[in-house]
C-alpha cells in the first residue's frame, strides 16, 4: 500500500512540474505570440478597452480611436478610409489587423517596450492606458494625386524619396473602406469581408507591394543598365534594331510596336532604341548579354529580395534558366519576368541615386502619446546596382524618352523628367501598362512607378499622366 502510494505521489509530482513548466512556457515564451495571435478575440477586446493610437501623415490622423458608449470602449475610425487603405490596413474584431495596424500594433497598442516609461507614467497618474503614434512617410498631396489619378481602374501607384528610400505615395485601386472592417457590428463586418473578398478584382490585395505583373518595356531600364554595367556597350553603341527579330532557335518573329520604331536602315544606338522602344533591338541585346547577366542586374535593383517596409513588398523574379528564345522576351519584360510597382519604383530611384538602391520604408517615427518622438527611421542603403557614371548616361537616355519619345504624357513643364513606358501583353483582352519615371532629373526628389492592370491603351498615355501629377504633388509645382 505504502509503495502504491509513493508511485500516485511521483506520477502527481511528475504531473505537476509538467504543468508548471508548461505554464511557464506560455507564459514568459509564448505570452506575446498568443497575445497577438490572430482570432484571439479576448486579447482583442482587451486592446478596445485602450486608447489606440494613431497613425499619421503630417500631423494629420489617418487612423484614430474615438471613445464610444457601447461595450466596447473605443472605435477605430479612418477618416479618409480607401484612400490610405493600402497603408493603414484595418483593425478588425473579428478579422484581426493588416497593414500598419498589424506591423506596428505594439506600439500602437501600447505594449511597445520603448513605451514603458509612459505605461508607467499612466499607472502611477492613474489614468487609462493610450499607445503609441505611428508617422509615415507619405506625402498627402503625392497621395491624394496617386488615388485620383488611377480613378478607379485597376492598378497601382508607388513613389520614393530616392534619397532615402522613404514612401511617398502607396495607392491602389480598387481599395477598400477599413471603417467597415473595424466598426462593432459583426455581422457588417463579416458581410462585406465576404464582398471583399469574393470580388475577382481582389480589394484587400496591396497591389503597389503585393500583385506583381509582367513589366513590359519599363524593364528595357534593366537591361540597359546591364548592357553600360558589362563595358560592351555605351549609349552610343550601334545596335541591330530591325522591323523583325526572329527568335532564336524558333520561326516566330518579333516584331515593334510600330514598323518605324526602329531606324529604317535596320540599325540604332542604344539610346534611341530606349527612346523610340525598339523591341527588336533589345530582344537582340537580351540575347548578347544572356540570362544570368541579365539576372544579376535585376537582383542588385532588388529583384528576388521580399523587402520589409514594415508590410512585406514582394520579390520581383527574373527566371531561372530560360532558353535563347525566352531570354530574348526577358529584354523586353515578358515570359516569365514579374515585378511590382513597389520594386519599379526602386529600379528607377537607383538610376535618380548614382546607381545606389536604398532599401523602401514607411514608417517615419515612433512617438509616444504625447507625440514625443521616441525613435525615427534612418535610411539604409541596399546596395550598388550601377556605377554614378552609368546612372547617369542612363538618367539622360530616360531623358529623352520623355521629351522626345514614348514617354511625353510624362513631361513636366520647367522639369527635366525621366522615365520609361511599358506594356505587357498578358494574353488577356487588354494589356497591362506601365510608367515609371523620375524628376528632376538633376536633383531628384521624387521616383514613382505606376501600373495599370488590363488597360486598353499604352504607358505613355495612360500610365505616364498619373505619374506626372505624383511628381507633381511632390514637386508643389
Amino acid at each position: 500500500m505504502t509503495r502504491s502510494i509513493i508511485r500516485l505521489s511521483g506520477v502527481l509530482a511528475v504531473l505537476l512540474i509538467a504543468l508548471l513548466a508548461n505554464l511557464t512556457y506560455i507564459q514568459v515564451f509564448k505570452a506575446d505570440a498568443y497575445r497577438t495571435a490572430t482570432g484571439n478575440s479576448r486579447a482583442v477586446l482587451e486592446e478596445y478597452s485602450r486608447e489606440r493610437g494613431p497613425i499619421l501623415v503630417g500631423r494629420e490622423a489617418v487612423a484614430e480611436s474615438v471613445e464610444t458608449d457601447g461595450e466596447l470602449k473605443y472605435l477605430r475610425q479612418y477618416p479618409q478610409g480607401e484612400l490610405y487603405a493600402p497603408a493603414t490596413g484595418f483593425y478588425s474584431q473579428v478579422y484581426g489587423a493588416t497593414g500598419i495596424e498589424k506591423a506596428e500594433n505594439p506600439v500602437l497598442s501600447g505594449y511597445d517596450d520603448r513605451l514603458l516609461f509612459d505605461r508607467l507614467q499612466q499607472l502611477f497618474a492613474g489614468r487609462d492606458p493610450q499607445g503609441g503614434a505611428v508617422t509615415l512617410t507619405l506625402n498627402a498631396a503625392a497621395q491624394q494625386a496617386a488615388f485620383d489619378g488611377l480613378a478607379g481602374r485597376p492598378g497601382a501607384v508607388a513613389a520614393l524619396d530616392p534619397r532615402t528610400g522613404e514612401i511617398l505615395a502607396l495607392a491602389q485601386s480598387p481599395s477598400f473602406d477599413p471603417n467597415l472592417l473595424s466598426s462593432h457590428k459583426s455581422k457588417q463586418i463579416r458581410d462585406y469581408y465576404t464582398q471583399l473578398t469574393d470580388d475577382p478584382a481582389e480589394p484587400l490585395l496591396n497591389r503597389p507591394l503585393a500583385a506583381v505583373d509582367p513589366p513590359g518595356s519599363v524593364f528595357k531600364v534593366v537591361v540597359a543598365a546591364a548592357a553600360l554595367e558589362s563595358g560592351r556597350f555605351t549609349p552610343q553603341t550601334v545596335i541591330p534594331g530591325p522591323a523583325t527579330y526572329t527568335l532564336p532557335g524558333t520561326s516566330t518573329q518579333l516584331q515593334n510596336a510600330s514598323r518605324t520604331a526602329c531606324s529604317r536602315t535596320d540599325k540604332v544606338t542604344l539610346t534611341e532604341a530606349l527612346v523610340v522602344s525598339c523591341n527588336t533591338a533589345f530582344a537582340w541585346l537580351a540575347n548578347q548579354l544572356g540570362d544570368d547577366a541579365l539576372r544579376a542586374q535585376a537582383e542588385k535593383f532588388g529583384f528576388g529580395t521580399t523587402f520589409d517596409v514594415p508590410m512585406a513588398a514582394a520579390a520581383g523574379r527574373y527566371p531561372d534558366n530560360p532558353d535563347p528564345a525566352q531570354t530574348a522576351l526577358t529584354g523586353i519584360g515578358q515570359y516569365e519576368v514579374r515585378t511590382s510597382a513597389m520594386n519599379m519604383a526602386q529600379v528607377v530611384a537607383a538610376v535618380a541615386q548614382n546607381g545606389s538602391v536604398m532599401n523602401p520604408f514607411l514608417v517615419k517615427e515612433i512617438s509616444s502619446p504625447e507625440l514625443k518622438v521616441l525613435d525615427s527611421t534612418k535610411p539604409t542603403v541596399f546596395g550598388q546596382a550601377l556605377s554614378p557614371e552609368h546612372s547617369q548616361e542612363l538618367t539622360e537616355m530616360m531623358v529623352q524618352v520623355v521629351e522626345r519619345g514614348t514617354g511625353s504624357g510624362g513631361a513636366i513643364p520647367g522639369v527635366r523628367v525621366a522615365g520609361k513606358t511599358g506594356t505587357a501583353e498578358t494574353g488577356n483582352s487588354a494589356d497591362t501598362v506601365w510608367f515609371a519615371s523620375f524628376a528632376p532629373a538633376d536633383t531628384p526628389q521624387v521616383a514613382v512607378a505606376v501600373v495599370l492592370q488590363g488597360a486598353g491603351g499604352s504607358g505613355g498615355s495612360l500610365a505616364a499622366p498619373i505619374a506626372r501629377s505624383v511628381m507633381e504633388a511632390v514637386l508643389n509645382r
